[in-house]
């Protein structure tokens, strides 16, 4: 089932499986603005990456004296969510543990998605609440994906010196060493090549937003990063699409096994406490 949100400004489209924005059209010119999920291409539009991001080294995890197994990027994705509320401009959906997540995931809690509207602007909230007896560990991340074409620019609202953490293509884990990305710049260029090592994922990004400009500036998608500790920017090589993924979470390390508490970039939760992430964009034409 879809569920939509509009305003004067912009009518949105949620999947309940997978809680996935699914469409984001401006209601002046009728233009899409998210991915369209071509199955030849990619079939993802906006993802949920949880409770990991990434790939876990043979898709498993220690915690404490037990191992499980779990997918790359998590479960979130997969799952039907519930309606929780819904009114003109706002909707939340809700995910909790099931027989099946136990498996594999032996915590009790609440992912609950908020998505609202402000005249041009979408805020997608996050609240983990851990329901289990105990810390909870996770990691938590967004995977939206927005139209655009070879030549479009993603310009940072800071000069940033930032290293690139190169993905193993075969086993899509991070290699220990980092490349130079921008070197007190602003922009990334997307060019049919600049995918062709998978994500440019990064750590320590200091401006709070990213802004992809089309159409000689008059199109845009000013992206608020939410502060999030890692950022990948990601799509097929030459598509149509560009994913802007603010992730509080990353990839296993190539040869790195720790326990689950310790892996790099987790979130640790204790019990009844919330952790909170919120993304926006607004769009513009």
């Amino acid at each position: 089932m879809i569920h939509y949100i509009e305003n004067d400004f912009l009518r949105v489209g949620i999947k309940e499986f997978g809680c996935e924005l699914t469409s984001i059209i401006s209601k002046e010119t009728g233009s899409e603005f998210l991915w369209q999920g071509n199955p030849d291409i990619w079939s993802g539009q906006s993802p949920i990456l949880f409770p990991i991001i990434g790939r876990l080294i043979d898709d498993r995890y220690t915690l404490g004296n037990c191992e499980y197994e779990m997918p790359k990027h998590g479960f979130a994705r997969r799952m039907p969510w519930k309606l929780l509320k819904k009114n003109d401009s706002n909707i939340s959906l809700v995910l909790t543990e099931t027989e099946d997540t136990l498996r594999i995931y032996p915590f009790r809690f609440e992912l609950i998605v908020t998505f609202s509207l402000d005249k041009s602007k979408l805020t997608v909230s996050h609240e983990v609440i851990n329901k289990t007896d105990g810390n909870m560990y996770f990691s938590l991340g967004a995977h939206p994906a927005f139209n655009c074409k070879i030549g479009d620019r993603l310009i940072f609202d800071r000069n940033e010196t930032l290293e690139k953490i190169k993905i193993d293509l075969e086993h899509s884990l991070r290699l220990p060493e980092t490349f130079p990305l921008l070197n007190n710049e602003k922009e990334i260029i997307i060019t049919k090549d600049v995918f062709n090592e998978d994500a440019l994922i990064t750590k320590g990004v200091k401006s709070e937003k990213i802004t992809l400009v089309s159409d000689g500036l008059r199109r845009k998608v000013v992206f608020d990063l939410g502060k999030a500790p890692y950022l990948g920017i990601w799509a097929k090589p030459g598509a149509p699409y560009v994913c802007i993924e603010p992730w509080n979470g990353v990839n296993d390390e190539q040869n790195v096994r720790v326990d689950f508490s310790q892996k790099e970039g987790i979130v640790t939760l204790a019990s009844e406490e919330k952790f909170s992430f919120t993304w926006s964009a607004d769009f513009s034409e």
